[in-house]
């Protein structure tokens, strides 16, 4: 199974309403003779409809990630940013879940495109990020992916692929060892050539939550 979400989706929340009723009393109809009758009480308790536990994933409230120039060097100009608050939900039960079953979330990017000329453009390649896990793990399963660099290093010995290619925000080796809510974001950092063109560039980070066995 797989679910698909770019950076900029609102979270919806749905509430539901539980309807619960006693009927009255039935009145027998007037009995012969003196006209009274006895009443019978019929009553029924309705149980809230049970709603199966499942593997969901929200991307915080956001109007976009701008990033800003830091960090720039003589090998790139390097621009900034954190990525919303991505939150992973498991409300199943541990014995529900298939032995070996997993789930993980991974980021790419597609290229940016100048707003002003489309034929501008600067490679996903050039984004990396740095995972970063803000909630606790209990036991240890849950975790960060790697960071990844831009083709051009950042100096930190982190991969130089960029997120051309779909790369781990956060997983989980085995999906019934730890139940409950995972909180992550990341540092977004783009690094482009000394000479990239002046312009107004947008992308779409696009996150997939796969879950399988």
């Amino acid at each position: 199974m797989k679910t698909k979400k770019t950076a900029q989706i609102l979270a919806v929340s749905v509430l539901g309403l539980v309807l619960s009723g006693v009927a009255g009393p039935a009145m027998a109809a007037d009995g012969p003779g003196d006209g009274s009758g006895d009443g019978i009480d019929v009553s029924v308790k309705i149980e809230p409809t049970t709603t199966p536990g499942q593997l969901s994933m929200t991307v915080a409230d956001n109007n976009g990630v701008s990033l800003t120039e830091n960090g720039s060097d003589a090998a790139a100009r390097q621009f900034t940013g954190t990525l919303p608050t991505v939150t992973v939900s498991d409300t199943r039960n541990p014995e529900d879940i298939p032995a070996g079953e997993f789930w993980a979330v991974v980021g790419q990017s597609s290229q940016f495109v100048a707003a002003d000329d489309p034929a501008k453009t600067i490679g996903p390649q050039y984004l990396g990020w740095k995972p970063r896990l803000l909630s606790d793990s209990s036991t240890g399963a849950v975790s960060a992916g790697e960071p990844v660099s831009s083709v051009i290093s950042d100096g930190t010995g982190a991969p130089e692929v960029g997120l051309q290619g779909q790369e781990l925000l956060v997983s989980t080796a085995n999906s019934s060892d730890e139940i409950g809510t995972s909180k992550v974001n990341a540092d977004l950092a783009l690094r482009t050539p000394v000479d990239v063109a002046a312009g107004e560039y947008h992308s779409t980070l696009t996150l997939s939550l796969f879950n399988q066995t």
